[in-house]
């Protein structure tokens, strides 16, 4: 449960449903896969007993997309996704950012189109 200020990490992104369950959830943080903006300071989370409080800024790729979120709830349990989405408001300009492509890899789109002809 959360203190009133704060929660787990695991257990908000859990709760956000940004993972189907609470081990992924602190997998994907003890990986530190996260990067964690608070009262100005950048760090990555590492550990999934990190305690996230309202206003924290949370970025993090998963999919091939880039993440970047405000918390702006806690929740109290693991809610419809209405619920969730409640838990926190994008970034930006609300719509995720592809990742760049990886130097070598070639795009889905390469050898099609006009000058492959």
């Amino acid at each position: 449960m959360s203190d009133g200020g704060s929660v787990r990490a695991d257990v908000w992104l859990w709760r956000a449903r940004f993972f189907k369950s609470r081990s992924l959830a602190a997998r994907f943080v003890e990986e530190g896969r996260i990067r964690l903006t608070r009262d100005g300071t950048e760090t990555r989370i590492d550990k999934s007993a990190r305690a996230l409080k309202i206003g924290d800024r949370l970025v993090f790729a998963m999919g091939g997309r880039l993440t970047a979120v405000t918390v702006t709830g806690l929740g109290e349990r693991r809610g419809p996704a209405v619920e969730a989405r409640s838990l926190y408001a994008p970034l930006a300009d609300g719509r995720p950012a592809a990742l760049p492509p990886e130097p070598g890899v070639p795009s889905l789109g390469a050898g099609f189109g006009e000058d492959a002809r």
